[in-house]
């Protein structure tokens, strides 16, 4: 495997905590890794040793947490800067972010909505194309899950991440998990609305488990096994998109058993290969 090549196939979120996992090898089918760029750039001594030894072996894709793209506050250049650096170092060819604000005086630990308005799209488009100017690089922007629907709307949110995919040039990170979150929450088609998006510039899917609260709020958590809806919602995406997307399993906590989360890496993979192959703008 050539690490310095595009991610492809299926992969799997790389945490500290699985690296006992791996400490005799990385079991058949993770065909890539992914990161948060700013748990790993500028690391030094065990830990960069350990990164270093996937990275010689696995593509990596990097997944960013702290942008904050629809903010007010100055986009975070010297943390770009540092990802450019890094991710040359570690020969990593693919960066995305959440559609989302998550900062203003300092971060909030949480991804929050974007306006749905006009002014919102160029806003944000202009902070997208920055982005990309620093980096060398297009990026993929993810759909977000949400709680409270942004007030005053003028479009409606898969209108909104095309409006701004179109205005930035840049690419689409689709998490079907998060579809299928806010259609439970909000009382919409899930399929209906990833057809409304600009799956052309699909470059990047994300597909996690979820936990539903007593009243039946559902909570984006990444700390459970992928669902039957959301497995349905990913087969869909591939007959809609194709096949050759890399693809990756969240799952941030509640690990147990290692054997599990290979086998739905595995799944993800069951589905590329049974989905057709055609070209996409993205590749």
């Amino acid at each position: 495997m050539n690490p310095n090549l595009p991610a492809q196939g299926a992969g799997l979120g790389f945490r500290r905590e699985l690296l006992v996992d791996f400490a005799e090898d990385v079991p058949e089918g993770i065909d890539f890794f992914e990161l948060a760029p700013e748990n790993w750039a500028g690391m030094g001594g065990r830990s960069a040793r350990d990164l270093r030894a996937f990275t010689e072996r696995f593509p990596f894709v990097c997944h960013g947490l702290s942008l904050s793209l629809g903010g007010i506050a100055p986009l975070d250049v010297a943390l770009l800067k540092r990802i450019r650096s890094f991710m040359a170092e570690h020969g990593m060819t693919l960066y995305t972010e959440h559609l989302s604000w998550c900062a203003d005086d300092s971060h909030l630990y949480d991804l929050l909505p974007i306006p749905l308005t006009g002014d919102a799209v160029r806003w944000t488009a202009a902070r997208i194309r920055q982005a990309q100017e620093t980096l060398g690089m297009r990026i993929g922007i993810e759909n977000a899950s949400y709680y409270v629907a942004p007030p005053d709307a003028e479009m409606s949110e898969s209108e909104f991440i095309s409006a701004v995919v179109a205005e930035a040039d840049c690419l689409l990170h689709l998490d079907v998990n998060n579809i299928y979150v806010n259609s439970r929450n909000f009382g919409f088609d899930p399929i209906a609305f990833m057809d409304s998006l600009p799956l052309q510039r699909t470059a990047y899917i994300h597909v996690a488990g979820h936990y539903t609260e007593p009243d039946g709020l559902i909570i984006d958590t990444h700390g459970a096994g992928v669902t039957d809806p959301v497995w349905s919602l990913l087969e869909t995406a591939y007959q809609r998109i194709g096949s050759d997307v890399p693809t990756c399993l969240e799952r941030d906590f509640n690990f147990g058993d290692f054997s599990a989360l290979t086998a739905e890496v595995r799944q993800i993979a069951r589905l590329q290969a049974a989905a057709p192959q055609f070209s996409r703008e993205a590749a």
